[in-house]
């Protein structure tokens, strides 16, 4: 029997710290050695259903399993449980319609926190602003992370970095971490 995961060869690509899933999806299937033309036919092979494509956006249930997660680690060349830390703690809430940012934190290295979905974060911590949902210039809502291949709106182009102006600074007594 064939390896069903012997197509989609990959350099094991480092997950940045706190990186979302979703993120992290979309910057592994952008690589030019992997030949994959959707993230879902990846989940199909590995026997994963639809989850691959669901954790893109957030869909968290069924939470995954170590299993899954194993299987889908064999292919990217990491552990599961470290892709579990892209992952929020199981059984906290997040936010999976409004995809939010934090365009201080973008600026100083691009890529998507799990922290920022938490629905007890209404703030980044670090630099004590309110997270942003959608372009400040024309109001579109953030894409999913996976999507986030030039750190700009789909819309008006608007790069996410310039947008830190336009971040409010956090209230203290709502400030969540």
């Amino acid at each position: 029997m064939t390896d069903p995961t012997a197509e989609y060869f990959s350099i094991a690509l480092q997950p940045y710290e706190e990186e979302s899933i979703s993120h992290y999806l979309g910057r592994w299937k952008r690589q030019e050695v992997v030949n994959l033309s959707s993230i879902g036919s990846l989940s199909r092979q590995l026997r994963l259903g639809t989850a691959m494509s669901r954790w893109e956006k957030f869909y968290l249930n069924p939470f995954p399993t170590l299993k899954q997660l194993g299987q889908l680690g064999k292919v990217m060349g990491i552990e599961g449980e470290r892709l579990l830390l892209m992952f929020p703690p199981k059984g906290e809430p997040i936010n999976v319609r409004i995809i939010r940012l934090c365009c201080a934190c973008y600026d100083e290295a691009p890529y998507h926190r799990m922290k920022w979905q938490l629905q007890s974060t209404a703030a980044c911590d670090r630099h004590q602003l309110r997270l942003l949902y959608k372009c400040p210039n024309c109001e579109m809502h953030l894409p999913i992370p996976a999507e986030w291949e030039s750190g700009r709106c789909r819309k008006c182009q608007m790069l996410f970095r310039s947008m830190i102006k336009h971040q409010k600074p956090a209230r203290t007594n709502n400030f969540c971490v």
